[in-house]
């Protein structure tokens, strides 16, 4: 019964949809190469660059997976290096041409998933689902 799935697997459930026609429509436009774990990396960079070890922290990995995820993502032109002006030592990964192609694609897909969600269960339950979750998210988030 639907009532016993926890709320975690509902949560879980419509985002892993939203995910996988977010990679067909990529994989239809060319970028097929990038993968779910590359992405969870990939959709943390900021605007102007972050370094390795934020991006690790924020995808709940290890630094050593990160830089893994985040050397496959630059041999594919997804993104690259670049020092930070902050700080000699330390580099920046930053979005590449390649990877910022993929930005609109992957925006597109979920606007098309949102207003699909939104005809089923109507704009009311809609913007109260939205809101829920986003008070959720003040406990859930560390980085909203």
């Amino acid at each position: 019964m639907a009532d016993d799935v926890n709320l975690g697997l509902l949560l879980f459930i419509p985002y892993r949809a939203l995910e996988t026609r977010v990679f067909e429509r990529l994989a239809e436009a060319g970028f097929g190469d990038i993968t779910p774990a590359q992405a969870r990396v990939f959709q943390r960079i900021g605007a102007t660059g972050t370094r390795l070890t934020e991006l690790a922290e924020q995808a709940q990995v290890t630094k050593q997976t990160a830089g893994f995820l985040v050397d496959q993502l630059e041999r594919a032109g997804y993104v690259r290096r670049v020092p930070d002006p902050t700080d000699a030592r330390a580099r920046l990964v930053q979005i590449a041409e390649r990877g910022a192609e993929t930005i609109p694609i992957a925006a597109a897909v979920v606007a098309e998933v949102e207003a699909e969600w939104t005809a089923h269960l109507g704009a009311t339950q809609a913007t109260q689902l939205r809101q829920a979750l986003l008070s959720l998210r003040e406990i859930t988030d560390p980085y909203a």
